[in-house]
């Protein structure tokens, strides 16, 4: 993940000149350093691997789709030979 720099002196020196007392200006800069050290921001790096594992994922889960579409249609081809063959018996009993 990739950090910000901060500049916390220009930050103090910006809120001084606005009219924020010393004290309060290097606490608010403090805090803000503190909650942008915390952030966590994705990269163009993060973002490739996360689109190459989705790309896996899904030729994974196509591999898969596939595989199972082949079971069902040998599933359903043995259950219209027996039910032919059931058929079949019964005309023949009759």
């Amino acid at each position: 993940m990739a950090t910000i720099t901060f500049d916390t002196l220009k930050f103090v020196r910006t809120l001084k000149a606005a009219g924020v007392p010393e004290n309060q200006a290097e606490a608010i800069s403090e805090a803000f350093k503190d909650a942008q050290g915390e952030a966590a921001l994705a990269t163009q790096h993060d973002v490739d691997n996360v689109r190459r594992d989705i790309d896996d994922l899904r030729r994974d889960m196509d591999s898969r789709f596939i595989q199972m579409e082949q079971r069902l249609i040998i599933k359903l081809g043995t259950l219209m030979a027996l039910s032919i063959g059931i058929v079949a018996a019964l005309v023949k009993l009759l």
